[in-house]
């Protein structure tokens, strides 16, 4: 059983569902609303804990309301919460259009999530040494990561990138300081400035990110699956064909379901690959972003359907 750290995000989401997003200048229906549990980082470490990790979070939430919904939820999930720090901030929040499709577009206000302290980190510096994954994403502030990364490079514990929402010219201290990063299309494009339309970009896309430190590279590819590039494997692992009628929390489901299951040594990586499509393909299923995350025991049984 891994023990994984997030570090990173918790939000609230308020979710519009909608015949079509909204354009500029146009007022439209909303055919359903929905708040619920969200930000990449508990969204991931809700990812973990329903596939089977002990998982622990360092953050920041509100003294407001929200922040008390987020921490009833975390705690519910029997995620360790002893280092999610109470600021002055708002709690985070996320606001959702989802259209008929699935796609969505999303407007976030970071709040206390951009106020998690070095001390806090520095504090809790046991539960990085003690995990196998430390998981960190950009919607908190980079400081509070990168003084986290350098604490799990202090130890055996993996460091885990997932670069969203896309960022330009990210410190390089931070790359230098990734095992292993988990970009989707657009923002290993943002990130590396290489288009990925095939395998020969994604082939250069990946190089880049190798040449900058990083030694495993993961490509989330939609509708395609995931491309991986680590070692001598560079390959796409197909994705799981499904009706998708919410892509909401989808690459996070992905990233967490997946190092719930990977090996410290990365020796599994492909079948953990396979198993963070099929988790993710689950999620897309169903509305929302942390009510949408399966649990391994459906993980497992659609495995077994599709192997069947």
């Amino acid at each position: 059983m891994n023990t994984i750290t997030v570090i990173g995000s918790i939000n609230v989401d308020t979710t519009l569902y909608v015949q079509q997003l909204v354009r500029p200048g146009e007022t439209i229906h909303v055919n359903e609303k929905l708040i619920a549990g969200g930000g990449k980082g508990a969204n991931q470490a809700v990812a973990c804990v329903r596939n089977g990790a002990v998982t622990n979070f360092i953050g920041a939430c509100g003294h407001d309301a929200e922040g008390k919904m987020m921490m009833s939820i975390l705690e519910h999930e029997h995620i360790d919460t002893q280092a999610i720090e109470k600021t002055d901030e708002a709690t985070g929040q996320a606001f959702i259009s989802v259209d008929a499709q699935g796609e969505n577009c999303i407007m976030i206000h970071a709040g206390a999530n951009q106020h998690i302290s070095l001390e806090n980190v520095q504090q809790h510096k046991d539960l990085i040494a003690n995990s196998q994954f430390l998981i960190a994403q950009l919607e908190s502030n980079l400081s509070a990561t990168i003084e986290a990364f350098k604490i799990a490079k202090q130890t055996t514990c993996l460091t885990v990138l997932n670069p969203a929402p896309a960022q330009q010219d990210l410190p390089e201290e931070l790359l230098k300081l990734t095992d292993i990063i988990i970009p989707n299309e657009t923002e290993a494009e943002i990130l590396t400035h290489c288009h990925v339309n095939n395998h020969e970009e994604l082939l250069h896309c990946a190089q880049v990110l190798h040449q900058k430190g990083i030694r495993c590279v993961i490509i989330t590819l939609g509708k395609r699956g995931a491309f991986v590039s680590y070692q001598n494997t560079q390959t796409i692992i197909p994705a799981f064909k499904v009706h998708a009628i919410d892509t909401t929390a989808a690459g996070d489901t992905f990233i967490g379901a997946l190092l719930s299951q990977l090996h410290s040594d990365l020796s599994n990586l492909k079948e953990a690959v396979i198993y963070g499509n099929c988790a993710s393909s689950l999620a897309v299923q169903k509305l929302g972003a942390q009510p949408s995350i399966p649990f391994k025991d459906d993980v497992i049984a659609s495995l077994t359907l599709h192997e069947n």
